[in-house]
């Protein structure tokens, strides 16, 4: 039996928020999907370029590297992610990820809340 709150989306209907270094596709979250406990979305990130340094006060996040490679800041450290790379980020923690390669990073990113919260600190 089906959970009535269950939703079907067509990722393919959803839009993509275009940014100057990238586009984010938000895949399911409370808004898409009301009652939501996670948010799941697609991230590209264009070579050379890099998503501005932020935390996520409500949430951790686990990014899983589809394509590309990159630097990725964990508060003062330096992580390099390639294809495969799976990096778990604690609520709180500043990060950013950088294109280090010539082709466009592909990453499915996930939250552990709904409802994330992002604060850009640049």
């Amino acid at each position: 039996m089906t959970d009535p709150t269950t939703v079907v989306i067509d990722s393919d209907q959803l839009p993509d928020e275009t940014f100057e270094w990238g586009t984010l596709k938000w895949l399911c979250n409370a808004k898409l999907s009301p009652g939501a406990a996670q948010t799941l979305g697609l991230c590209h990130i264009w070579a050379g370029q890099r998503n501005p340094r932020h935390f996520h006060p409500n949430c951790e996040e686990v990014l899983f590297m589809l394509a590309g490679t990159g630097q990725h800041s964990f508060d003062d450290e330096v992580l390099e992610l390639r294809r495969g790379s799976v990096i778990r980020i604690p609520a709180g923690v500043r990060h950013n990820l950088a294109n280090t390669g010539s082709e466009t990073i592909t990453c499915l990113i996930s939250f552990s809340s709904g409802d994330r919260e992002t604060v850009f600190l640049e």
